[in-house]
């Protein structure tokens, strides 16, 4: 199962791929959380810290499904195979973080061997940034 979390401002919040709507952008990558919790406003029912949070959510993803759709992040499709044409293996987790320069991809891949790779790339260009040992 392939994850993705993003991290606005260094809080980390795992989403679900079908809650962002990126199903379609993304050739229909199926992504989950990994409660298997639907990720969205509706799945927030009672605690007002929890409508608060699933409604950031909400708001954060509508904001990247957004910038696929302008074409300024790559869709995820596009970064899994930028990713293992430099590691090849399975991808465990896809992460998207924001940085001052910008956003970027960050790709876990398991190699056939066992270790788990990451590989960043810039969310607009592409462009490898680095690729360490997690």
């Amino acid at each position: 199962m392939t994850y993705v979390r993003i991290i606005p401002a260094r809080r980390s919040i795992v989403l679900a791929v079908a809650a962002l709507g990126l199903a379609v952008a993304t050739g229909g990558v199926a992504i989950q959380k990994p409660d298997g919790a639907a990720g969205s406003a509706a799945s927030a029912e009672g605690d007002p810290k929890n409508r608060a949070s699933a409604e950031r959510k909400a708001r954060e993803q509508a904001a990247i499904r957004a910038a696929v759709a302008r074409g300024e992040v790559l869709p995820l499709p596009r970064i899994l195979s930028l990713a293992q044409a430099r590691v090849p293996g399975e991808v465990v987790k896809v992460e998207i973080e924001q940085e001052r320069w910008g956003l970027k991809y960050e790709v876990k891949i398991l190699t056939p061997n066992g270790r788990v790779r990451e590989v960043s790339l810039n969310a607009r260009t592409g462009a490898l940034i680095e690729i360490e040992d997690d």
